[in-house]
């Protein structure tokens, strides 16, 4: 058998129905995991959804109970050749965000995948049943190419909670380290760049929640009666967040700021266009740091985002000065950044600014990770991906947005690659999520590749991948 055989066999999958097939029942579970609370679905999409197809696939399968109360089970399933043999592990996660039923379109809903010319719609389609399903596509592909024998071990990690932050990812992860074990990592979630040509990213900007609260008095009082003596705590709040970051989105608390762009950085993302897709919002011109390109601006730099504001009723204004005022924001940071120290550096550059009594509230935090971009197991998956695509790839260092990738780079120790075959307007985490089709073809032939060339000798990177790991803020 050659590769073209497995990527033959993984595109028949997908031409006979058997991937739209396996999609539609896995889209119709309700795993929606930022509800607050572990439904019965998250559980019952592992045990009755992924164990059977990876145990005809030869995989031994274990649901592990989650160790933080409220949180979803894991699925650690594992298929051992020989002890003795490398191992690459993957991850997905069976969980979505909420489903809207209200806001899809006529005809449409969460819970049905739904044909519309190229777009198949449903929760999960993007994020992440349909790439999970996509990689595990490939990999029976790949098996059937070659017979049953692939030349190295594999384990899969499936989560449900990604959506809510991964509880219990980390401790399950330390708890699981031996089964665990690998020498690569590759998985596959985030959109691509855009549409037209495949993604690599190597790992993701880290995110930290923290939210600025003033609070002036106990309750409001008529602003025609009391303005000009009673400071308002919106106009106050407004000046401290402009404090932090400038009219155009540049970030003006230095310890805040990135080290600087490696030059290795610079040269893989020196031919990335951002936007430009027929659903992708125009970028604004000037906005963001200076002096760099908008890749580099969205992918190797740090931003502040105001994810919310409010004082009073901004939905029924009355004439009173508010008691309090709120903002709710976001650091997004690259490797070398100090993001575990925000609350004190914020708290330091907000008294420095006469803004002693605004308070500040970590809420949510992690970890930034980027593989070196010289590693050789990058040179190795690109000239896979090209191969099975046809098409040039677009490396990204690391995301933009977030994954839990620490867990694999810092906490286990690999070399992380990630494939993604989602595009940037999927509408994930949003009414009418979808996944192209000529995408998940594509993508299904892409994973069939990885998974035939991991197994061809010489050819994989084996000896040197363990040496090379993934740097981690």
């Amino acid at each position: 058998m050659q590769r073209t055989d497995s990527l033959a066999a993984a595109a028949a999958y997908f031409d006979d129905g058997g991937f739209f097939a396996d999609l539609q029942r896995r889209v119709a579970f309700r795993t929606e995991s930022d509800t607050g609370a572990a439904t019965p679905a998250l559980g019952a999409y592992l045990r009755d959804e992924l164990v059977p197809p990876l145990a005809a696939l030869g995989f031994e399968c274990e649901i592990v109970e989650n160790p933080v109360a409220g949180g979803g089970p894991f699925l650690i399933a594992r298929r051992i050749e020989a002890p003795a043999l490398p191992t690459v592990l993957s991850y997905g996660h069976g969980d979505v965000v909420s489903g809207q039923e209200a806001h899809w379109d006529e005809g449409l809903g969460p819970w049905a995948l739904t044909v519309r010319g190229d777009r198949w719609y449903g929760r999960g389609t993007a994020d992440n049943k349909g790439q999970h399903s996509i990689a595990l596509g490939g990999l029976a592909a790949a098996l059937r190419a070659r017979s049953g024998r692939l030349g190295y071990n594999i384990t899969w990690l499936i989560e449900t909670g990604e959506e809510a932050a991964s509880p219990g990812l980390h401790a399950v992860c330390e708890q699981q380290r031996d089964r665990l074990r690998a020498d690569l990592f590759i998985a596959s979630d985030g959109p691509r760049v855009s549409a037209a040509r495949p993604t690599l990213f190597l790992g993701s900007r880290g995110a930290v929640n923290f939210s600025l609260r003033l609070r002036a008095r106990a309750r409001g009082y008529h602003s025609g009666n009391w303005g000009g003596v009673l400071a308002n705590p919106g106009t106050v709040l407004s000046h401290a967040v402009a404090s932090l970051v400038d009219a155009r989105g540049r970030i003006l608390v230095e310890a805040l700021r990135p080290p600087g762009i490696p030059q290795g950085v610079r040269e893989a993302l020196a031919g990335i266009a951002i936007g430009g897709g027929a659903d992708d919002p125009a970028l604004d011109e000037g906005w963001g740091e200076p002096g760099l390109s908008p890749a580099e601006r969205l992918v190797a730099w740090n931003t502040i985002e105001v994810l919310a504001l409010g004082a009073g009723s901004p939905q029924r204004p009355v004439n009173a000065i508010p008691s309090e005022a709120v903002a709710h924001c976001q650091l997004r940071f690259v490797v070398g950044t100090p993001w575990r120290e925000l609350a004190g550096i914020v708290r330091a550059h907000l008294d420095a600014h006469g803004f002693g009594d605004v308070e500040v509230k970590v809420t949510l935090e992690g970890a930034a990770t980027r593989l070196d971009v010289e590693n050789p197991w990058v040179d190795w998956a690109r000239r896979s991906v090209e191969e099975s695509s046809g098409q040039r790839v677009d490396l990204l260092p690391n995301l933009a947005g977030s994954l839990p990738n620490d867990v694999f780079a810092d906490l286990l120790g690999l070399p992380t690659l990630w494939v993604p075959h989602s595009y940037p307007a999927c509408a994930q985490h949003a009414p009418n999520e979808h996944l192209l089709a000529p995408l998940a073809r594509e993508g299904l032939q892409i994973m069939a590749g990885l998974y035939w060339d991991l197994g061809e000798p010489g050819l994989a990177p084996w000896a040197t991948g363990k040496a090379t790991h993934a740097a981690a803020a």
